[in-house]
């Protein structure tokens, strides 16, 4: 196991530790089995993950889904076998006879001997001490392979080695396992839905977003049906913010390497930065990849006392970091994106009352989404203090003020040492979706580093020079990523409040289309999002489509409407609510517009 999943073994609790070994011993029950099968295979890597477990693989052949059942069956056997796990250390130099002619633990090896850490090994070994299988490995593990109760082999793919294109491309097969057999039926249950709901397969066929290769990876387009909820978004929050007094800025996408040097970020990230050239100097400069820097020279442009504070700054504009090709997903991993960033700069009086009000509107906002969420408190990872700007003191007071703030505000949150941001500890919310996944939205960051390297003063009441506090908040994060999760989230059927169409008038025949261009006039001067199906197709293929697009309301209008002047109205999952007039419909959806719920 590598360090940096013993960190994470070590935050989790004891179930989750249990599922991390119970997982991590499955994989190399999947890899043992694959040895066994295709003998010629050289195995490169095999972590746990937190919903399985996964095996990078070079080999000459295709291994597809076909081949799962015979892999499997050769699993089962391996674990009837009672197999034990048996962690062994050796030196680098006898690590290297072992798994020699394999490049990828070769590599390893390396690492491992640059790192100066020692050299581990997993033997899996019968219950009569014969090894059938050792790789480098420091665990967590099973005592017996007998251990697993249920597992099953989920998809196989191609990866890059270490996720980088210019690497190999190597076979990767997934899975999972679990305690019981029921928990394995609820989980691939789940996935079923999941694989349903997936936001690459809606996002293309509700005409949401597309990718170009011609444009490049990881850079979404919007078409015009996607870039209205990315829009409504926005502006919700926006909404929300300025009611607060929150005030909108707007910042340039590139920036000098001066900036980040200052802020600490070109030190910490330049590698994950694209690099901007120009043809007519020589300056250093970067696409932005957060909106921080550049709020404080907004601040620093005037003098400031403390009867201005707290100047609340918040901005949309894009941003870009140069992920991995390999690790691009669909809008929950891009290289362009924008957050729903807020920098509060504050004097520390007012700390308090305004992250009081931050988890107020997050509140709020989560609520309307229909989130059930918790926080993580990321702090400092005590055994690498150097990864940190300021003093140990003020880092102190801050993780101190933090819990604080939590417990007073009556929040469920859990500790996460080590996660803390270069320059402040996190207060992040974790919220849970429809399909009972995790992701982290929301954050709340105290930061004193930023306004001391920006040397960002205001005046006291007392005429001296003091720093402000600047409190770092976004509620949504990235809105391509909120919008993968609410994608899935709802699985398309987006609430009245998000659907850029939010009614389809269906006439039964040309009979009633006079009157159905009516119904579509009334609704338009109303501000509703309507559209009118005026094909020659039957009454059940409009109905279908209309269901199949989403469409949160049906109008039918037969001549028995267009007589009564009203509308047969059916909600989107076949519900039909009956006959009413135009004006009770616009009172209906326009209610569940305004006050935007969830339904």
């Amino acid at each position: 196991m590598s360090k940096k999943l013993d960190e994470k073994y070590q935050k989790m609790d004891e179930k989750k530790q249990k599922m991390l070994k119970l997982r991590h011993t499955a994989e190399h029950v999947l890899h043992t089995a694959m040895q066994k099968l295709y003998p010629e295979l050289k195995k490169a890597m095999g972590p746990a993950t937190d919903e399985g477990f996964y095996f990078d693989f070079d080999y000459s052949q295709k291994v597809a889904e076909e081949d799962f059942p015979a892999i499997e069956k050769e699993m089962s056997r391996i674990i009837k076998s009672g197999s034990l796990m048996k962690k062994v250390e050796i030196s680098v130099d006898e690590a290297r006879k072992i798994f020699a002619g394999n490049q990828y633990k070769l590599e390893w090896l390396d690492d491992i001997q640059v790192r100066g850490e020692k050299v581990s090994t997993y033997q899996m070994t019968l219950p009569s001490g014969k090894i059938i299988d050792e790789d480098l490995c420091s665990g967590p593990h099973l005592d017996s392979v007998s251990e697993i109760k249920a597992f099953k082999l989920l998809s196989v793919a191609g990866a890059y080695w270490h996720g980088d294109e210019k690497n190999k491309m190597l076979t990767r097969i997934y899975g999972t396992a679990f305690e019981s057999q029921e928990e394995l039926d609820k989980y691939l249950e789940m996935q079923e839905e999941a694989k349903k709901r997936d936001h690459r397969k809606l996002g293309k066929s509700m005409d949401l977003f597309s990718f170009s290769d011609l444009v490049g990876s990881g850079l979404p387009l919007y078409s015009p049906r996607g870039a209205f909820i990315r829009r409504k978004l926005t502006e919700y929050v926006e909404s929300v913010q300025s009611a607060q007094e929150y005030f909108q800025v707007w910042t340039p996408q590139i920036a000098k390497a001066d900036l980040f040097k200052t802020s600490g970020h070109y030190d910490k990230y330049k590698g994950d930065m694209f690099r901007v050239v120009s043809n007519y100097s020589d300056e250093e400069m970067f696409l932005k990849p957060m909106n921080c820097p550049q709020h404080t020279q907004i601040y620093a442009a005037q003098p400031r006392s403390y009867r201005d504070l707290p100047l609340r700054l918040t901005d949309f504009a894009m941003l870009y970091r140069d992920e991995k090709p390999g690790e691009l997903s669909g809008l929950g991993r891009v290289r362009s994106f924008s957050q729903d960033d807020c920098h509060i700069f504050c004097r520390e009086d007012q700390v308090d009352h305004e992250i009081d009000t931050a988890l107020q509107m997050t509140k709020e906002i989560m609520k309307t989404f229909g989130f059930k969420y918790k926080y993580r408190l990321s702090t400092r990872d005590m055994e690498h203090l150097e990864k940190y700007l300021g003093d140990p003191a003020i880092w102190e007071k801050t993780e101190k003020w933090a819990e604080t703030i939590m417990e007073r505000n009556n929040i469920e949150y859990v500790q996460s040492p080590g996660d803390a941001a270069f320059y402040a500890p996190k207060m992040d919310l974790v919220a849970t979706d429809a399909l009972g996944r995790e992701w982290q939205l929301s954050t709340l960051q105290i930061d004193y580093v930023m306004p001391e390297r920006f040397n960002l003063t205001y005046t006291d009441q007392m005429g001296q020079e003091k720093h402000p506090v600047m409190l770092h908040r976004a509620i949504l994060g990235s809105a391509e990523r909120l919008m993968m999760i609410l994608i899935e989230h709802y699985g398309g059927n987006f609430p009245v409040w998000l659907s850029p169409t939010q009614v389809t008038i269906l006439p039964v025949s040309e009979k009633t289309i006079e009157y159905s261009e009516k119904i579509l006039r009334e609704l338009k001067e109303k501000g509703i999002r309507v559209e009118l199906n005026s094909d020659a197709d039957s009454l059940g293929k409009k109905i279908r489509n209309a269901e199949a697009s989403k469409m949160p309301y049906m109008l039918i209008i037969g001549e028995k409407e267009a007589e009564s002047n009203q509308v047969s109205v059916r909600a989107r999952g076949q519900k039909d609510l009956g006959a009413m007039s135009v004006a009770d419909f616009v009172s209906k959806i326009t209610k569940e517009d305004d006050e935007k719920l969830s339904i």
